[in-house]
């Protein structure tokens, strides 16, 4: 079996027009919801054992959310910011885990999400898309249709 777990990044905060992208924090929303959606994520049976993350501010405190739910650490990679989807996938494919969870950012989760699902979906904010192949290896990622498919939104 491989699970394969993308997550957008919770809300950021834009309060603050002098910060970088790459350092804008969660807002209250956003700290609300990712563990939020974390533990709904967990409630499905859902558990990774790699949990990959984006060097952005944003997404390292979603991911952190998601490793206390999943008491699991996470693997930063700064490749992943700002990631078009092939890059997200094969970061994720990278880890030959049978489970794994990426914390990154759109246009490339949304997009990777409706490769996966081929249907059009739009990751928003603490959207987490949840493909399992219950046959197979990685390289079926892909190139193989998803055995199962659950969006999940805040």
């Amino acid at each position: 079996m491989i699970q394969l777990i993308l997550a957008r990044h919770a809300k950021s905060d834009w309060a603050d027009e002098g910060v970088a992208d790459h350092d804008r924090p969660l807002n209250d929303r956003g700290r609300r919801d990712a563990p939020t959606v974390a533990r709904s994520v967990l409630r499905r049976g859902v558990r990774p054992e790699v949990l990959l993350s984006s060097s952005a501010v944003r997404a390292r405190s979603t991911a952190a959310a998601f490793a206390e739910e999943f008491e699991v650490g996470v693997t930063e990679q700064s490749e992943l910011y700002l990631a078009d989807a092939d890059t997200l996938l094969e970061a994720a494919r990278a880890t030959r885990a049978r489970e794994v969870m990426v914390v990154a950012h759109d246009p490339g989760m949304s997009e990777l999400v409706s490769r996966l699902a081929e249907r059009d979906v739009r990751m928003v904010t603490s959207a987490v898309a949840v493909f399992t192949w219950h046959e197979g290896d990685w390289d079926d990622v892909g190139t193989t249709a998803p055995d199962e498919f659950e969006l999940l939104t805040p």
